[in-house]
């Protein structure tokens, strides 16, 4: 059956054969959609092809055909933010995550709506790291894997000035031995309560998101975190 005028954003495009293309999308009803989109390298579907790029906020119709769905049209909504250096990376390291996590054809109203925001939030000038933890936790949330950011597995509130390891599985458990990559209690409860929290606790935040996210995404790592982090190290101080 044909869907109609589904909002969907572009998180993936590549080549498929001499004049097409596969395109990933993530729509509101049908979640995660590959669609292909045929003859789109002639001149006269250059408005087509630059509708296709990543961050594109589109209304599309589409044929559903097992995997893999026939692109019948699809129409640009707006302007895609246009990013830069770091901003566009983040991109890349969000619409690989969703890539790698989201099941196809899985209904996803919410995280539709959740990544149309960080979309206006990566051209914004709230700080890039915050903007990607707060997408992170919020994404975990939504695919079930969320965690008590604020409290113990037996639900004791995290002690400010304690430090801890987030256990994929049961949260925040207490590390008495502060080992290296532990997580203070303050960092947590700022990501529980939506609060900025300092630098040094936002870098904190960083690996110890990353360790839950790895942990589901399994033993193969996500490039764009090798790219994030040569562009941190290149940055002059």
């Amino acid at each position: 059956m044909r869907v109609q005028g589904q909002p969907a954003y572009v998180l993936h495009a590549r080549p498929w054969r001499e004049t097409s293309l596969i395109v990933e999308l993530l729509t509101p009803d049908h979640g995660r959609v590959a669609v292909v989109a045929r003859g789109v390298q002639g001149a006269k579907r250059h408005l087509l092809r630059a509708a296709l790029q990543p961050l594109q906020y589109l209304r599309v119709d589409f044929l559903p055909r097992g995997e893999l769905a026939r692109l019948l049209q699809a129409e640009a909504q707006d302007a895609a933010p246009q990013l830069q250096g770091e901003a566009m990376m983040a991109a890349f390291y969000v619409n690989e995550l969703l890539l790698r996590l989201l099941p196809r054809q899985d209904a996803a109203p919410a995280l539709f709506d959740r990544y149309g925001e960080l979309r206006q939030s990566l051209a914004s000038a709230e700080p890039l790291s915050w903007t990607l933890r707060r997408f992170e936790r919020d994404l975990l949330d939504l695919l079930g894997y969320g965690l008590p950011w604020d409290e113990e597995g037996e639900g004791e509130r995290l002690d400010p000035a304690g430090r801890y390891r987030l256990d994929p599985e049961r949260g925040p458990v207490r590390d008495r031995a502060h080992d290296a990559g532990s997580t203070s209690g303050a960092a947590l409860l700022a990501l529980a309560e939506d609060r900025l929290p300092p630098p040094e606790q936002l870098m904190e935040l960083r690996g110890a998101l990353r360790g839950v996210l790895q942990s589901h995404l399994g033993p193969q790592k996500l490039k764009s975190w090798g790219l994030l982090s040569e562009l941190a190290r290149l940055r002059p101080e």
